[in-house]
């Protein structure tokens, strides 16, 4: 798979590259080397992805890993689907693992350039605060489900989520 850039035409539309579909148990990773998806693991019983979820191509996040982005979407796409997104904001986190140190592992808010019924969200703010908590839990309960520990520093707005980005492009 030729990755696209991660910035579309507009200066505030990326290109996020799904990995696990929204209303999956399983989290699938793109695999850059062998380029390839494969299944890294399941969920338990009644937890799923909220909306899908993947990356976006030509960045390096701190954790080593390709930023990560969830793309609030009106349906589910598919495994290796390139979406088009407005960038809306972002969850900026702090991941430990086991005996590691703490580690930022941001993840960017989207929603699809030709959404119809998200088309009105232009920042995070525009999301209920019940959508907030839900995602935020769903990360929260993931992260240990994974024997991490996830602690939400801040919510920003799209102009952070943009300079993140930018300041996260490889050369």
């Amino acid at each position: 798979m030729i990755l696209p850039p991660a910035f579309a035409e507009e200066k505030n539309t990326v290109h996020a590259v799904i990995e696990t579909p929204r209303g999956s148990r399983n989290k699938y990773n793109y695999d850059e080397q062998h380029d390839f998806f494969k299944l890294k693991r399941v969920l338990p019983a009644g937890t799923f992805f909220p909306f899908d979820f993947g990356f976006i191509p030509h960045t390096k996040g701190e954790d080593g890993d390709p930023l990560d982005v969830m793309v609030i979407s009106d349906y589910p796409s598919h495994t290796g689907c390139v979406i088009e997104c407005r960038v809306i904001g972002v969850f900026e986190v702090v991941q430990k693992e086991k005996r590691q140190k703490p580690v930022r592992n941001d993840r960017i808010f989207a929603v699809p350039r030709v959404s119809l019924n998200y088309s009105e969200i232009k920042k995070i703010e525009d999301l209920s605060d019940n959508l907030i908590k839900e995602v935020s839990h769903f990360f929260e309960y993931y992260t240990t489900m994974a024997g991490k520990e996830f602690r939400l520093i801040r919510t920003a707005g799209a102009v952070a989520a943009i300079r993140l980005i930018k300041n996260h492009l490889e050369d």
